[in-house]
């Protein structure tokens, strides 16, 4: 039967340490296909841009709505360490399968990668969260570090995707990703103790209920790679159905709030809903990135600096490097303003993140204006861009995560941490829209798609900084729900 860790400082620190490095790798294989996807399924297989943005759209909805399922498995039918190691195995075999570089193998592939990196990243983060007491401010700082882990992985992966972009050598980009997922799993089975699960359901359960559960979840898992695979040839029923259930789902976490008691908790929970919706913005145009984005970097910017051809997925390592430095500095800069007494709290980090993200869309137009000749943007206006937007994600995703333990009910923390990730499910299937809206590429100039691009990225910029105000607006009300003694 399962054994349980315990709360302790030596648990919080080994544990911390294992899931950083876990982190790094486990990122990888998906920073590839992240990166990689919409290039590949048109320069290789020959989709259009609408199709393979479409497909995105699907994979980012996949991969983030997934996560509320892992949050609802691990835990309770599988402890979070075998679900997380069995998911990095349907990785690893995925992205063999896509190594084969046909329409079918394509969607095989996906269907098995998108599987285990669903319900895997939910166990991480539950893995890591569980080390700490709900009352210990240790967790923000872990989860900052544990972000700056992903985000070298996205680094490795990235700059791996981007030298094999270079030459279209898809095979042996994809045996590359299967690297990362392997080294996760080795690193997962080393340090099998440290990540025992602490205090979730599948500890109080008898011997017996605990085989069925296991069973229960390997036919889980068996289930879903062919049903994933049937709903990712169906891009545009699929997008409406992740769009419409997490509108369900919403509506059911919102009447779970309703309901709940005590009061104390019931507002913390209210608080979580309006966040999750604020971020609801900030992810839809943060998930453009491989999808419109990247095709106005690969077609608009000019990506030769200064004798060197950069690769588009290269652009994204701004994102990562930004987040790698930025993160611990954060950190430490977050510490030391609160020991001078500067309220930095949730609702603030918020609603600077999408004033962030506002200004990252809003430059865009300003290069497209100061472009050259030939509609050619300068390379650095697509830097502030990348840099903007990360500073936003450094103010929100880390500690969107941190809030859970802080906000969420004990028995629901590894549900709404689920939820949380399908948000950004949600958004990937509406940046999917929003970059059907872009202009189509083929067969035209940047000269003659620029002014599409102008009006896109201004409105998506305008858009951001209004729910920016608009959070800042209801932060004296978010602060009372969240700490309502602190805010007298």
């Amino acid at each position: 039967m399962n054994t349980a860790a315990k709360y302790t400082d030596t648990a919080a620190i080994r544990g911390t340490g294992a899931l950083f490095f876990i982190q790094i790798f486990a990122t990888l294989g998906f920073a590839v296909l992240y990166s990689t996807l919409v290039l590949y399924a048109t320069k290789r297989l020959g989709f259009s841009e609408g199709k393979a943005n479409a497909m995105m759209g699907v994979f980012g909805a996949f991969n983030y709505g997934l996560h509320l399922f892992g949050g609802y498995l691990g835990g309770r039918f599988l402890s979070n360490r075998i679900l997380f190691v069995l998911g990095m195995l349907l990785q690893v075999i995925g992205c063999w399968v896509l190594a084969g570089q046909s329409v079918e193998g394509l969607y095989w592939g996906l269907a098995m990668f998108l599987t285990g990196s669903g319900l895997n990243v939910t166990c991480i983060n539950m893995m890591l969260t569980q080390r700490f007491k709900p009352e210990d401010n240790r967790r923000e700082t872990a989860f900052l570090w544990n972000y700056a882990g992903m985000n070298l992985g996205f680094f490795l992966g990235f700059t791996g995707a981007g030298y094999f972009q270079l030459s279209e050598h898809y095979h042996s980009l994809f045996l590359f990703a299967t690297l990362g997922n392997m080294v996760a799993i080795v690193i997962s089975l080393l340090c099998w103790k440290i990540l025992a699960d602490i205090d979730t359901p599948l500890l109080h359960v008898s011997k017996k209920q605990f085989r069925l559960r296991m069973v229960g979840g390997a036919i889980i898992l068996a289930v879903l790679v062919p049903l994933v695979r049937l709903m990712l040839t169906h891009a545009s029923f699929t997008g409406s159905f992740v769009i419409g259930l997490g509108v369900i789902i919403f509506l059911l976490l919102a009447l779970t709030t309703l309901r709940h008691r005590p009061r104390e908790e019931q507002r913390k929970m209210t608080a979580w809903l309006i966040l999750a919706l604020g971020s609801l913005v900030f992810w839809t145009l943060y998930q453009l990135a491989p999808m419109g984005l990247m095709l106005f970097t690969e077609h608009n910017i000019n990506l030769n600096v200064y004798g060197i051809q950069i690769a588009p997925q290269w652009v994204q390592n701004i994102n990562t490097l930004v987040i790698v430095i930025g993160g611990p500095l954060l950190a430490l800069g977050f510490r030391n303003l609160r020991e001078r007494g500067w309220r930095i709290d949730i609702p603030l980090q918020f609603a600077s993140s999408l004033f962030f993200m506002g200004l990252g869309m809003l430059v865009l137009p300003l290069g497209i204006l100061l472009a050259g000749g030939d509609g050619q943007v300068a390379f650095k206006w697509i830097v502030i861009s990348y840099v903007l937007q990360s500073l936003g994600e450094l103010l929100l995703s880390p500690i969107g995560y941190a809030m859970i333990g802080k906000l969420a009910p004990a028995r629901y923390q590894g549900i709404m941490m689920g939820c949380w990730m399908m948000v950004t499910g949600v958004a990937s299937v509406l940046a999917g829209y929003v970059s059907g809206l872009m202009p189509e590429n083929s067969g035209s100039t940047p000269l003659l798609t620029n002014p599409g691009y102008s009006h896109i990225f201004s409105l998506l910029g305008w858009g951001s900084a209004v729910v920016a105000l608009i959070l800042l607006m209801l932060m004296p009300l978010l602060r009372r729900l969240i700490e309502p003694a602190a805010a007298r």
